[in-house]
């Protein structure tokens, strides 16, 4: 159930996620299909714009926005940051407006929509195996340190959620980024594996076997099984028994909702996700790292997990925004500017 109906609109609007109060654009209304505040609607000269491109990654064709600063000269040189979208998320989303407001600080940044998902390239749809995610990453650095003007010494990453939990394996080894951070990161192969805040490890075997069954029967007759394909009812979603499923449904389904976003992926893909994990050989990262989450989020402990473990840098920080959730990190705009002011000096200090 995708559009709103009047019962979803009470709903959002009680948990404040109403998208008129969320000042989000309606995907067919902004001419890059934007769904954030303050979105550009069209490119001035002097001012931050956006350049939708595409590019070719072992083979598929990968859909971008890059986001240069305002008063851009290709001429010259500035740094940059690949950010990189959430779990089900596109580049029109979260991952957007963080790229548009460090666009506005001075950098040219690039969102793509990940290899089978959105409007990027691949087929079956919806694959989500983490060696395609972080491949994504190492790709969006290889377009945006030929693209005019970047300086190619000074790239940072930037991670969402799912692209968080990717951007800290992509960095592990990728040493063209000289600076990391992670917004509300999310370890998709611990959730995958172990279910949300571990409340699955008793049904961990079972659940391979079924991943196991969905890549029998894809090899067998090409069906493809899907996972996380729910078409939730509103009551559904306000049952959810975690913040990050009740809050998530509401902003990808409700208020942020955009036509290329989804919360499927092939079952198959469990079969690589449920071996993942993002802090597996964290200490490599010797760079600098900022790490992200709210306070009050329910995923907390998977950032603080990471942090921990990532022993192999002494320049490394654990900021949380106080009173946050982590789907509240991805559009209030007090928590959205609390995690800028961050970003902005961790970067100009590292970049």
């Amino acid at each position: 159930m995708r559009h709103t109906t009047l019962k979803a609109a009470l709903l959002a609007a009680m948990t404040g996620l109403l998208a008129g109060e969320a000042g989000a654009a309606d995907s067919r209304k902004n001419p890059f299909t934007l769904v954030y505040e303050g979105a550009i609607t069209r490119n001035e000269p002097g001012k931050v714009n956006i350049r939708p491109v595409t590019y070719k990654l072992n083979g598929l064709r990968i859909s971008a926005n890059v986001y240069t600063p305002a008063q851009y000269d290709p001429k010259k040189k500035y740094p940059a940051v690949v950010v990189a979208h959430p779990n089900g998320g596109v580049k029109e989303q979260v991952a957007g407006l963080y790229a548009q407001r460090l666009a506005e600080q001075g950098y040219i940044t690039i969102a793509a929509d990940a290899a089978y998902q959105g409007a990027s390239g691949g087929q079956p749809r919806n694959v989500d195996k983490p060696a395609y995610r972080i491949e994504d990453i190492h790709g969006m650095a290889d377009f945006i340190t030929r693209y005019p003007g970047v300086d190619a010494t000074r790239l940072g990453l930037l991670g969402i959620c799912g692209g968080g939990g990717y951007s800290l394996a992509a960095a592990q080894t990728d040493k063209r980024f000289k600076a990391i951070a992670t917004v509300s990161m999310f370890n998709s192969g611990r959730a995958r594996r172990n279910g949300y805040a571990d409340s699955q490890l008793e049904t961990i075997q079972e659940r391979l076997q079924q991943a196991s069954a969905a890549r029998a029967q894809e090899a067998a007759d090409g069906k493809v099984l899907y996972a996380g394909d729910a078409e939730l009812t509103d009551e559904q979603i306000a049952a959810q028994p975690f913040d990050l499923y009740r809050q998530g449904y509401e902003y990808y389904w409700r208020s942020h909702a955009h036509p290329r976003s989804t919360f499927r992926y092939t079952r198959s893909s469990l079969l690589d996700l449920m071996r993942f994990d993002a802090t597996n050989q964290i200490e490599l990262i010797n760079q600098p790292l900022l790490m992200i989450a709210g306070s009050k989020a329910d995923s907390l402990y998977m950032s603080e997990d990471a942090f921990a473990k990532a022993t192999g840098t002494k320049d490394k920080e654990l900021y949380k925004i106080d009173g946050a959730t982590h789907i509240e990190t991805y559009w209030v705009p007090k928590y959205v500017n609390a995690a800028m002011d961050k970003l902005t000096s961790f970067f100009a200090k590292t970049l």
